[in-house]
């Protein structure tokens, strides 16, 4: 059974961090490019940033470089996603995207909500 499942989310004033985690299971952590995705309250899902299989390569949407740091542990089958300096428009449910370096296989986590607020 495939899972992946978020966790660190919750409400921060703005300035401050949190950092999330998706712990996955099921599937070879190692062969799959992990990414974050958010969707805000009635908006669509958007990407957020990504990590290829051995760590070593990452990419971030405009909007939160220099801010948001992902990284993974392939020996604990986790990826993360460090939140710095956040922002009211950070608001949102973030999910965590497992997509295998050659096929098509994809896996979603269930999301974790993320609140920025003073």
């Amino acid at each position: 059974q495939v899972l992946l499942v978020e966790s660190g989310g919750g409400l921060v004033r703005p300035g401050g961090s949190l950092e999330l985690s998706c712990v996955t299971s099921g599937f070879i952590f190692s062969d799959y490019v992990m990414r974050w995705y958010r969707q805000a309250p009635g908006k669509g899902r958007d990407f957020v940033a990504r990590i290829n299989t051995a760590g070593s390569s990452t990419f971030y949407r405009d909007s939160v470089k220099d801010r948001f740091t992902i990284s993974r542990d392939n020996a604990k089958n986790t990826v993360y996603l460090q939140m710095n300096n956040l922002k009211p428009e950070d608001t949102a449910v973030y999910y965590c995207k497992a997509e295998h370096w050659r096929d098509a296989d994809t896996y979603w986590g269930q999301g974790t909500q993320v609140t920025v607020s003073s």
